[in-house]
């Protein structure tokens, strides 16, 4: 009873956050009309009030993102088109990112070089994984098992390394830019203060919930090769 109990809380631990940043981004994507401009439209004028004219705006499937590499920044379109809370909060969030791009941010730079060097070993860890079994039954030596276990974990822990160590990159885009820049260009209303902190902190947090997925990915793993 007390290990389920406990497997119960560790699966609320992980998935939690998630959850949590979903229900909040969803909360205040609705109404979709609350502001005069959309997404789009409050990063460009961000943009251009910090002379990032060449900075682009694009739709993104991807997710919510600034491509340092492209100078682009890219919005889902719920939050590229319509002028919620949400939207306004997120545009904001993305142009602090280009913001920190554009004066030379440390960690943003850090960042940018670790997901270079760090993202294709995700891949290639899940490779290793799945080829454990073969190797196995190819050498018949337990200690290749576990060097090829041993690598394949520690690749596929490299995405909870990378979102870990950029979060204080991503508060900073957060609390130090984006929520000056609204206040400062009265692009928020007074009483919505609280809830774009609330959004903005749930925006910092997406790379919390992704690393925290990532090791579900890396238990995954773990329990399948153990049967």
């Amino acid at each position: 009873m007390h290990v389920v109990l406990l497997i119960l809380l560790a699966v609320a631990l992980l998935i939690g956050p998630g959850i949590w940043v979903k229900a909040v981004m969803k909360r205040y994507a609705r109404p979709e009309d609350r502001y005069d401009r959309s997404g789009a439209e409050v990063a460009r004028q961000l943009l251009d009030a910090h002379r990032l004219e060449a900075v682009g705006i694009e739709p993104s499937t991807g997710g919510d993102h600034y491509d340092p590499t492209e100078r682009t920044i890219r919005l889902m379109p719920v939050h590229l088109e319509t002028r919620s809370l949400a939207a306004v909060a997120i545009a904001a969030h993305e142009v602090g990112h280009a913001v920190q791009d554009a004066t030379g941010y440390a960690p943003l730079r850090w960042r940018t070089r670790m997901v270079r060097m760090l993202g294709p070993v995700e891949k290639i860890g899940a490779g290793i994984l799945m080829s454990t079994p073969l190797i196995l039954a190819l050498t018949r030596h337990p200690l290749a098992g576990l060097l090829t276990m041993a690598g394949g974990f520690l690749a596929l822990g490299s995405s909870v390394v990378i979102h870990l160590i950029t979060l204080p990159t991503e508060f900073d885009a957060s609390f130090n830019r984006a929520l000056p820049m609204l206040e400062k260009h009265g692009l928020l209303y007074r009483a919505d203060a609280p809830h774009a902190r609330k959004l903005l902190r749930a925006a910092a947090l997406t790379y919390v919930s992704a690393s925290l997925m990532s090791l579900l990915n890396v238990a995954r793993w773990w329990a399948i090769l153990r049967r």
